[in-house]
């Protein structure tokens, strides 16, 4: 029989073996959509190249619209500029390469390095991933075993109105009434960005305040919607283990319901919990462009969406990248952490 150190080793080869093909046929398709997608870098180009010329052709009608036509020599140039004269296979395959070797192209927008762009605000949405994970299990798990607890109790009514509330109101719309509230009519808080105009001249501590005060009515807003996900999955978990056979077995050979409870049932309650420790690796990248948006918080969330806009592809190819590796690699991380937590899993 195979040491589970063994198994171990096998499954994170066969994990990892799988991870290319995935990677392969994520980035193929999002790779073909960019190449046929209307409104591209080229079509930009020519509405701007016609509109700088100023030349008019008469319709039927005997009014006047823009004439977009480019010379064939000049389109060709271009396509080549870009990288759109090569058949979709070659194209796709240097594109590949490059990214093996951590070269992701430039940006159409900022005519920089992509890696360059996205590292500008990594550190932004970082921390908020940072901070909302802290604040989201250190405060879910908790309250999940509280309400578990004093089920059916004022406790945990009240919770409950609460934390549903907060889920049903989208986050960059109850973070657009509290900037409304907080920041322009009572101005409690600033209206947005990640800090103060001339932050970076202020003393550290000072700097670090600044930050934290910014950062209130964002995590507010992030927090709202995945507090009612995590709390309540921590509770039914708690309250299925704590009606369990082995439970009230322990029970009935006289030991404590604390210990019960606390070191028994809570075990087997942190499972699932476990299954979502690798998507906090999403949570430090993506953020929400909404909130981003409504803050004007220049995170990776609000850089792909104006990608998107803007038909910037090489930005869209580098974030697809990155949150497809990180996906993969939480979704592993998460197999890793209910294997440490539940030794029934086997890796066969």
């Amino acid at each position: 029989m195979k040491s589970r150190s063994q198994a171990l080793r096998n499954y994170l080869v066969r994990r990892f073996l799988l991870m290319v093909p995935t990677f392969i046929g994520i980035t193929f398709f999002t790779f073909l959509l960019c190449q046929f997608v209307p409104g591209g870098q080229i079509d930009q180009l020519r509405m701007t190249l016609a509109g700088a010329a100023g030349t008019t052709e008469a319709n039927a009608t005997g009014s006047s619209r823009v004439q977009l036509d480019i010379p064939d020599e000049q389109m060709k140039m271009l396509k080549a500029y870009y990288g759109f004269d090569k058949p979709l296979h070659i194209a796709y395959g240097k594109w590949l390469a490059d990214t093996v070797r951590l070269d992701l192209g430039s940006s159409f927008r900022y005519s920089e390095p992509v890696t360059r762009v996205i590292a500008e605000r990594l550190p932004v949405s970082i921390y908020y991933g940072i901070i909302t994970a802290i604040f989201t299990y250190g405060i879910c798990i908790p309250l999940g075993i509280l309400k578990a607890i004093r089920h059916r109790t004022r406790i945990d009514t009240l919770t409950s109105v609460l934390i549903f509330v907060g889920y049903a109101v989208p986050g960059f719309a109850l973070g657009a009434v509290l900037s409304n509230l907080l920041s322009v009519h009572w101005s409690v808080f600033p209206l947005g960005g990640f800090a103060s105009i001339g932050a970076d001249k202020m003393p550290w501590a000072t700097r670090v305040v600044d930050i934290l005060w910014h950062s209130v009515l964002p995590l507010v807003a992030y927090l709202a919607g995945s507090f009612a996900v995590t709390t309540m999955l921590m509770k039914n978990s708690l309250l299925e283990n704590m009606s369990a056979d082995y439970v009230k077995t322990a029970l009935a050979k006289g030991l404590t319901w604390r210990r019960a409870v606390f070191v028994h049932a809570l075990r087997n309650s942190l499972i699932p919990m476990a299954t979502t420790a690798g998507t906090l690796l999403g949570i430090f990248l993506t953020g929400s462009f909404l909130i981003e948006s409504v803050f004007n918080i220049r995170g990776i969330g609000l850089l792909a969406f104006e990608a998107i806009q803007t038909r910037d592809f090489p930005v869209v190819m580098g974030f697809l990248v990155i949150s497809s590796v990180l996906l993969m690699v939480g979704n592993l991380l998460s197999d890793l952490v209910v294997a440490l937590v539940d030794p029934r899993v086997r890796f066969e």
